[in-house]
């Protein structure tokens, strides 16, 4: 039995399938003679899509973005077409049969040993450069699931990696995942993040995991707990299909009310909406009940783009996500690459001291006006497409703003997209102006900035973090980065407070906003609207109509008294179980 993170809570049982990523666990399989020649020629077949990538890719940043930016592509081209690259991953393949997959891993491993060896930073970067190439490579060499059928496996799958990449997370598509595990990653990492919104459980963290199963064993992840057990024995694995079947009988009881208003039970209307990643999310918003999309992730058309997405390509996405979603209510977030997510033609920086609190999000918008505009573009073209008289609304969210300078230059720019919009008699619509509110800065000065916007989201994630001064995907601190913790509890307070003393709406669209403990002492703060993974919704419909306003306002002049974490959580538990002992099985430890 493993232990990780409890990152989507709930019981499944599944036949493992194991994503062995070059950097983690590279493929070991010897090839046999008449093999050869085929996975020779998957290699040339690699190299060719790659080059035709690249080449597209510079031509579109060049136009785009600039000619400086564009210049990585071309690095990367020298680097594909070098012959001591290829034909070292020609002779491992034929002399010593290992897979394509395997030599690169292989290469990589050189290349890393012999740039170890010295701290120049240009060497480093080239290293990267490398690397990047790599997995390009690799991506068209073993497509995720890509050979299920081939391997015989049947039933549910139960995903297992080392950390799933957002282009891994897509191709996942329709596959029979009923549960996922990796061996890095944190409650709020990608795997986490998708897990939550397709609603099936999860576990992250489970260091070492794929060198313990293989694809094909039998695999139980309880979501709730953060365990995982690996071919279990008959006894341990009936127990688990009933605690499956619990799980499932109560999610099916909890989506019925999907019609249902979402009101506490004394009465106050809430506002329930959906955090999505792309179009497929929003079918699971309107099965699941929500009341418009309060968080549009964006960064996942550019992460998943195979080049890089123009203003008419945003404006069509924008557009069918806007026709899709409930009550044609969209909120979208304004490029938030940074951190953990990166695109190279953005010219991120691989060796940053600190990517989280460096040059992403907003900052790196910035820095490249004319490319941002084009977002703010596509997103006001979005808003035209709302019908005069029919419901509907499209707010637009800066990410990551730290300062009233910061938001006085997006409304800068705003009005730059108008003026070229109307210059160019293309038709937009009105858009809500909105900030992200992640940064504990902009936290304490939250009154001077609430001039500037329409509307405020807390972005709880990333606040938590910097609040904590904790990496979340860092294990050894995991301890110190808690949303309930009294640092966190005094600073979202002030700022619901504030937002609803300006009469400027506030939500929150953190994964604190999906969890049934954080539920009663967010709705306590005053806080009316909730944006959260699709599957949440039901839960937190229910809790809502079993809560009281009156009865959250005590809870919170409680938790304001309590001095440490493990106070408050276990508090919050104990209400929680005494409002709906059900729900209480859903919250993740």
């Amino acid at each position: 039995m493993e232990k990780g993170l409890a990152v989507s809570p709930g019981i499944a049982i599944g036949v493992a399938y194991c994503i062995l990523e070059i950097f983690v666990n590279p493929d070991r399989k010897r090839l046999e003679e008449h093999e050869v020649n085929k996975e020779l020629a998957r290699y040339e077949q690699a190299r060719e899509r790659t080059a035709v990538d690249l080449a597209a890719l510079q031509a579109k940043v060049e136009e785009q973005i600039g000619k400086n930016e564009a210049a990585i592509f071309a690095v990367h081209q020298t680097i594909l077409r070098d012959p001591a690259f290829t034909n070292k991953v020609r002779h491992w393949i034929v002399e010593e049969r290992v897979t394509a997959a395997g030599a690169l891993h292989r290469l990589l491993e050189e290349y890393t040993s012999i740039f170890s060896k010295t701290g120049d930073e240009y060497l480093q970067e080239r290293l990267n450069d490398i690397r990047d190439v790599v997995v390009r490579l690799s991506a068209y060499l073993s497509d995720v699931l890509n050979d299920k059928e081939e391997s015989g496996l049947s039933g549910p799958l139960i995903v297992i990696a080392d950390e799933l990449l957002p282009s891994q997370a897509v191709a996942l598509g329709e596959a029979d995942v009923h549960g996922i595990v990796t061996q890095a990653g944190s409650q709020t990492s990608h795997a986490a993040l998708i897990a939550r919104s397709r609603g099936i459980p999860a576990v992250s963290g489970v260091s070492g995991l794929l060198s313990k199963v293989k694809t094909g064993d039998t695999v139980v992840v309880n979501g709730s707990e953060g365990i995982v057990s690996i071919n279990p024995e008959s006894e341990e694995l009936a127990a688990y299909r009933k605690l499956e079947r619990e799980f499932f009988d109560l999610k099916d009881q909890l989506a019925a009310n999907r019609d249902q208003p979402a009101v506490t039970r004394d009465g106050t209307e809430l506002k329930l909406l959906a955090n999505i990643n792309n179009a497929k999310d929003v079918e699971s918003a309107v099965a699941m009940g929500a009341q418009g999309v309060g968080l549009y992730r964006t960064e996942y058309l550019y992460l998943t783009h195979e080049n890089v997405p123009d203003e008419n390509e945003q404006f069509a996405v924008y557009r069918e996500i806007l026709q899709k979603s409930p009550r044609h209510y969209v909120t979208i977030r304004t490029l938030d690459i940074g951190g953990d997510k990166t695109v190279a033609y953005l010219g991120h920086n691989h060796n940053e001291a600190n990517p989280f609190m460096g040059w992403r999000s907003i900052r790196l918008s910035f820095e490249h006006p004319e490319f941002f505009m084009s977002q703010i573009r596509a997103i006001m073209r979005c808003a035209a497409e709302l019908k005069s008289g029919e419901p509907g609304e499209v707010n637009m969210l800066f990410p990551m703003i730290t300062n009233v300078e910061e938001m006085r230059k997006a409304r800068h720019l705003v009005r730059k997209a108008e003026k070229s919009l109307d210059e160019r008699g293309i038709p937009r619509g009105e858009v809500k102006v909105g900030m992200m509110l992640e940064v504990p800065a902009a936290a304490v000065a939250i009154h001077h900035l609430l001039e500037l916007v329409d509307f405020v989201s807390i972005g709880s994630n990333d606040l938590v973090q910097y609040l904590t001064a904790a990496d979340r995907d860092n294990p050894k601190v995991s301890g110190l980065c808690q949303p309930l913790s009294p640092a966190v509890v005094i600073t979202l307070k002030h700022v619901i407070e504030a937002c609803n003393q300006a009469n400027i709406p506030v939500t929150l669209c953190g994964e604190m906003a999906g969890q049934p403990r954080a539920f009663l002492l967010l709705l306590g703060m005053g806080l009316r609207s909730f944006s959260m993974s699709p599957a949440f919704i039901p839960t937190i419909k229910e809790l809502a109509n079993q809560a009281t306003v009156e009865h959250a306002e005590r809870v919170v002049e409680k938790v304001m008294e309590m001095k440490t974490t493990n106070q408050v959580k276990r508090y919050l538990r104990m209400e929680l179980e005494a409002i709906s002992p059900d729900i209480a099985r859903l919250d993740t430890e």
